[in-house]
């Protein structure tokens, strides 16, 4: 909690310790004031005392009050920049994260740390400016005065105190466990709640929103049950310590009444020690809310600093090199080993390509072709072995540098919220129009989007769910197109495209690439046919590597690709 605190400035912070000592200092001064307006005014008849002491109590509540104000102003405001300052180092955090990093947490937990844990630590920080300043200072302030006052009232405390903080304590013991755990039923819920969104079409083809609505339901009721939990626990503190706070007025004025009728206690004394006393109790209201919110706090604290200490799995190198070379792809004995994995997911992957080269990767399921082209940018680094883009090894050069060599299509289709031509823009921030559409013909999608009313500005939802998603893909592909790169990397990004838009778009790819190295990741035979080098993948292995006349002769698994997808008269 301190290290997030810290990041707060420390010129805001001194300011606001001084505002709230002021405020403190008045509210302090205030009583005695009243006191003196009692016994030396009001019994006495004097008018004119009371007239200029109440005037003097006046302004010192305008200085109390434009403290406050302050105060609030500066506590709220550096609340609110840390919190933005927190939520901008997550986001960076994870978004220069590898894949095997961000999976340790998940994206639910992510939201959740992003925003509902950002927030308890807003919430506290403001406090900490607040409340915390406040209550200590304010208890020795009001605890040395009313001793001043009278000695012997003051012992009313010693009964008092150690009531209200074995009730906070008690109710601490039991509270704290369960704002733990709200925490983690947030993540629960987050969870639940976006896979509900994000697979609504799944859920509903296979008529299983019933499920999905009592499975919400009973992450739904588990948060809420221990909401209602701590929060029925807490909601019997204030009435407890407000009961506390009522019988020692009581005394006060028990006790105060015998010293006046004694005449060792003036009248004015025991209103200012009453009221010293409510800032004493109050006091320790305040630092009891505290202990409500800190703990929480804590917890979120932990769970922030979970994600901004995460180790860098991929960093860049000390002494960077630079790209000096033609385009070229080379992997020299490539293994890739997944976490906690039995055996590796790739063994041994070795070729080359130089510019103008087209090399497909074809194979089962779960064989590593994505596993292989995910190497390439480093978006995971290789076990054994080096790759090598433009004869530099991908862990010699800067992260930023290689994937501006790279121009990387994903098996999953991703458009983001915008326009057409703003998500183009991705892969060139200043691409002109007439070059996202030399894109968009190339990748096949310029008839479709010529049709659109908007054209280039036609919008596109989140996820680019208002297109298909052949036309999906094929806005992906000619956002990839328009970058300026030395390796081209398609993974499995024509699966739904008919075969003659397939055919087409490999032709163009071919005619208009031809000072780089393009890598097709494919499952059907016609999209890697015309590669000049395919790589057979079987479970994890290279077990061939040719053209397709080469392996359609002497390569066994390629042999079955073939048979399970062409009929004989067409493999002939």
């Amino acid at each position: 909690m301190l290290r997030i605190i810290k990041r707060m400035s420390l010129p805001a912070v001194l300011g606001a310790i001084l505002f709230i000592v002021i405020q403190i200092t008045s509210d302090l001064y205030l009583p005695t004031l009243t006191s003196n307006i009692i016994d030396k005014g009001v019994t006495k008849g004097d008018i004119s005392y009371i007239w200029r002491v109440g005037f003097v109590m006046i302004g010192i509540s305008f200085v109390g009050i434009l403290a406050s104000i302050a105060n609030t102003f500066i506590a709220t405001r550096q609340a609110q920049k840390l919190g933005k300052k927190l939520r901008s180092e997550i986001y960076e955090k994870v978004e220069y994260s590898s894949q095997r990093e961000f999976d340790k947490i998940g994206t639910a937990s992510l939201i959740t740390r992003t925003t509902n844990d950002v927030n308890q630590i807003q919430m506290v920080s403001q406090m900490f400016l607040r409340i915390m300043i406040n209550a200590p200072i304010t208890l020795i302030g009001a605890s040395v005065l009313a001793f001043y006052r009278d000695r012997e009232l003051t012992k009313i405390f010693l009964y008092v105190i150690p009531m209200i903080i074995l009730v906070v304590g008690v109710t601490m013991y039991f509270a704290i466990p369960l704002f733990k755990s709200l925490q983690e039923k947030t993540d629960r819920l987050n969870l639940v709640f976006r896979e509900g969104l994000t697979g609504v079409r799944v859920i509903r083809a296979f008529n299983q929103t019933k499920f999905e609505e009592y499975r919400f339901d009973d992450a739904n009721k588990d948060y809420t049950n221990t909401a209602i939990k701590v929060n029925t626990l807490m909601s019997f503190l204030l009435p407890v310590i407000t009961f506390i706070i009522s019988v020692t007025n009581v005394s006060i004025i028990w006790f105060g009444g015998h010293n006046i009728a004694e005449g060792t206690l003036e009248v004015g004394n025991m209103m200012a020690f009453m009221t010293y006393a409510m800032q004493i109790l109050m006091s320790f209201v305040m630092m009891a809310m505290i202990f409500v919110f800190v703990p929480r706090a804590q917890a979120s604290a932990v769970r922030i600093n979970e994600v901004l200490d995460m180790k860098d799995d991929i960093k860049n190198p000390d002494s960077p090199k630079a790209f000096n070379s033609d385009s070229s792809l080379t992997f020299n004995e490539v293994s890739y080993s997944y976490s906690g994995a039995e055996k590796p997911a790739l063994s041994d992957v070795d070729f080359t390509a130089k510019k103008g080269d087209t090399v497909a990767i074809i194979g089962g399921t779960g064989s590593g072709k994505s596993t292989l082209v995910n190497l390439i940018p480093r978006f995971f680094d290789t076990t054994e072995g080096e790759i090598l883009v433009d004869e530099c090894n991908v862990k010699d050069v800067l992260q930023h540098e290689l994937r501006e060599k790279v121009s990387f299509v994903p098996q999953k289709a991703v458009l983001f919220t915008g326009t057409i031509r703003s998500n183009m823009q991705y892969g060139k921030e200043n691409a002109t129009d007439d070059e996202i559409w030399q894109a968009l013909e190339t990748a096949q999608a310029k008839s479709f989007v010529s049709e659109l009313p908007d054209g280039l500005d036609s919008k596109v939802e989140q996820g680019g769910t208002n297109f298909s998603g052949g036309q999906r893909q094929r806005l992906c592909i000619a956002r990839a197109l328009i970058k300026n790169a030395s390796v081209y990397v398609f993974d499995d990004s024509f699966s739904a495209l008919d075969f003659k838009t397939d055919a087409a778009l490999r032709k163009a790819l071919k005619e208009s690439i031809t000072e780089a190295v393009v890598v097709i990741v494919a499952q059907r035979i016609s999209t890697v046919v015309d590669a000049d080098t395919i790589l057979v993948l079987d479970d994890g292995v290279m077990v061939g590597r040719g053209d397709h006349q080469t392996l359609k002769a002497t390569n066994d698994t390629y042999q079955e690709i073939i048979s399970s997808q062409l009929s004989k008269e067409e493999i002939a």
